[in-house]
């Protein structure tokens, strides 16, 4: 009886397929979702998408009453990095269905 010696290439080349398109639709549903950070006590809120693009900042009245530039550029920062860092977790999350718990490099 002779085995095929890329028979097991084949089955993994199979699974590796069906990896990237499950990654796919993971990263694509993931993407519609958002998470939010403020800071200032909520001076400054920022939401981010987990395709890590900016969906919306607001910005408390008060803070532009006070016409300090500096401090909402300070918050404007802080709040903008607290959400990438959310949005970040958040597919690290998603991605672990994909990967059972496997520190993958270049997987978030």
């Amino acid at each position: 009886m002779s085995k095929n010696p890329f028979g097991n290439m084949s089955n993994m080349l199979k699974q590796a397929q069906a990896m990237q398109e499950q990654m796919g639709k993971i990263q694509a549903e993931a993407a519609t979702k958002e998470v939010e950070a403020s800071a200032g006590g909520g001076m400054v809120t920022v939401k981010v998408t987990g395709a890590m693009q900016i969906a919306s900042v607001v910005i408390d009245p008060e803070v532009m009453k006070s016409e300090d530039r500096d401090m909402l550029q300070d918050l404007l920062v802080a709040a903008t990095n607290e959400a990438l860092r959310k949005a970040k977790d958040m597919m690290a999350e998603e991605m672990k269905s994909l990967t059972g718990g496997l520190g993958i490099p270049g997987m978030f």
